[in-house]
């Protein structure tokens, strides 16, 4: 009987996303610092050269994994209504950033980029400068169409938006659930709402104390 001819070698964008999923999987056992390209070239079965043509380095690689998988879970939704679409957000983000193969990778690389300024200037660049840029763009949208203060300076506000989410995420053991969200948003339009209108009103669910868990 003739052998079994060899399965086809995967190739171009089938062989990029194969070694962005073993990047991801491996940073999730290993860590950023356990992470390598010999290591993902061993576990992908291809050699270093392989990955140097796609990649010049392993954080730029992490990056690009991270990127390809967390994309959609950073962009808003539309519905003309700014703070459930902030909510909305804010809950799938922060799921992923809770769940492999984001979280563990993310975390990971967080850790390994204080110590490392060039990984630190990429991370900043590549995600945490594009959370805020996306969150701003939502705001500024509901800010031209009259939901929030016409004359505020929204820069800042999207920062702290976005911050207030990381810090707890990585730096606390408190959950970021609905209840976190809800009071980071209330807190937000009560200072940018253009009207009290535009503000969630507290009847909408049972006003408690904001929690330090």
């Amino acid at each position: 009987m003739a052998d079994k001819p060899a399965a086809p070698r995967r190739r171009g964008a089938a062989r990029t996303e194969e070694l962005l999923r073993v990047t991801l999987d491996l940073a999730a056992e290993h860590g950023y610092a356990g992470l390598s390209i010999e290591a993902v070239a061993r576990r992908a079965g291809v050699g270093k050269h392989t990955i140097y043509r796609r990649w010049p380095s392993k954080s730029a690689m992490l990056l690009d994994a991270l990127s390809r998988v967390w994309t959609t879970d950073l962009d808003y939704r539309d519905t003309g209504d700014v703070r459930a679409d902030l909510r909305e957000q804010f809950l799938r983000s922060s799921a992923a950033l809770s769940s492999p193969p984001i979280g563990p990778a993310y975390r990971a690389a967080i850790a390994e980029a204080q110590t490392d300024p060039a990984l630190r200037a990429t991370m900043h660049e590549r995600f945490l400068a594009t959370v805020e840029q996306r969150t701003l763009d939502r705001i500024s949208q509901a800010q031209h169409t009259g939901e929030l203060a016409a004359d505020a300076d929204l820069t800042f506000a999207a920062e702290v938006l976005c911050g207030a989410l990381y810090y707890r995420h990585l730096l606390t053991i408190r959950p970021i659930d609905a209840d976190a969200v809800d009071d980071l948003l209330d807190m937000f339009m009560a200072a940018y709402g253009a009207t009290p209108e535009a503000r969630r009103p507290t009847a909408d669910r049972e006003r408690v104390q904001p929690r330090y868990r």
